[in-house]
């Protein structure tokens, strides 16, 4: 497994676990995407240690550096979450040098079925499902099992409005996201009586690699860091979920009273596409 483990000047890395709300150690995947840089640069500070993961280590160690110079001690680790028994060790090999207070599980793989194309690439699907579903909701364990110990801690996991429908094109996609909404509902009702607390953040378009993939309209688009502001504000109220913008809440309470047959025809006729994506 490719591994980058590099303490970047900036703050002392001893850490003392807190059951309140300061954060000294913060755990965010996904850390070379759009929202993941724009969190890392918002949470850096000094006295606080930020454990950056990606897949692109250019971006990774211009990331460490932005945030060494706002004064955090920085660990960054080059790592393709769909190898999950590798990403379930790096997470405990992290997590026993630098106690998480919290963790942030961003990454994830989009996917749209190709014009003319039937269904879905298989191999695509596999990945997708790994890196949206499977590895977020062992990593989420892993954490939740040693914060318990700890005395509490925060995770959150990215979902996203697709997954509130059946998207047709994107079947992998949106199934994957609702069922890390499910397993975030079920977990908090597990942990949170042990003070680990999980906020599921979703998303609708926001401006990053990934969404400009699409083609086509993005309604209500929101900034990267706009993105990170609200997601960062909803981890510290501590809430169990947040959707964002304004928008889709509005949308989420008109479209549980379309029928279940006008639903089906309207997603049926939705039509969407996607340029190749890049490595982050």
């Amino acid at each position: 497994m490719p591994h980058s483990d590099r303490m970047e000047k900036g703050g002392s890395v001893n850490q003392v676990h807190t059951k309140h709300s300061e954060l000294r150690s913060i755990l965010i995947t996904g850390a070379t995407g759009g929202i993941g840089i724009e969190l890392a640069r918002r949470y850096a500070r000094p006295g606080r240690t930020l454990i950056l993961w990606g897949r692109n280590a250019e971006r990774l160690q211009r990331l460490a550096t932005l945030c060494c110079a706002r004064g955090a001690a920085v660990v960054t680790r080059q790592i393709d979450l769909v190898d999950g028994k590798a990403a379930l060790a790096a997470l405990r090999e992290d997590d026993t040098k630098h106690p998480l207070d919290l963790v942030v599980l961003g990454a994830g793989l989009s996917d749209i079925q190709p014009a003319g194309q039937l269904t879905e690439d298989p191999e695509k699907v596999l990945d997708l499902c790994l890196v949206n579903f499977t590895i977020p909701a062992t990593l989420a364990t892993a954490a939740a099992e040693r914060m318990i110990a700890r005395g509490g801690g925060k995770i959150a996991l990215i979902g996203s409005v697709a997954g509130f429908y059946e998207l047709p094109f994107a079947a992998s996609y949106s199934s994957s996201k609702a069922g890390l909404a499910q397993f975030a509902e079920a977990a908090n009702l597990g942990w949170s009586r042990h003070n680990v607390r999980i906020t599921l953040i979703v998303p609708g378009f926001v401006d990053t690699p990934m969404s400009q993939r699409l083609e086509g309209e993005r309604p209500f688009l929101v900034s990267a860091g706009s993105a990170a502001l609200r997601i960062m504000r909803a981890i510290k109220m501590g809430k169990k979920e947040y959707i964002f913008p304004w928008q889709f809440r509005v949308l989420r309470v008109v479209e549980r009273l379309v029928p279940h047959f006008l639903r089906a025809r309207i997603l049926l006729s939705l039509k969407a596409g996607q340029k190749p994506a890049k490595n982050s």
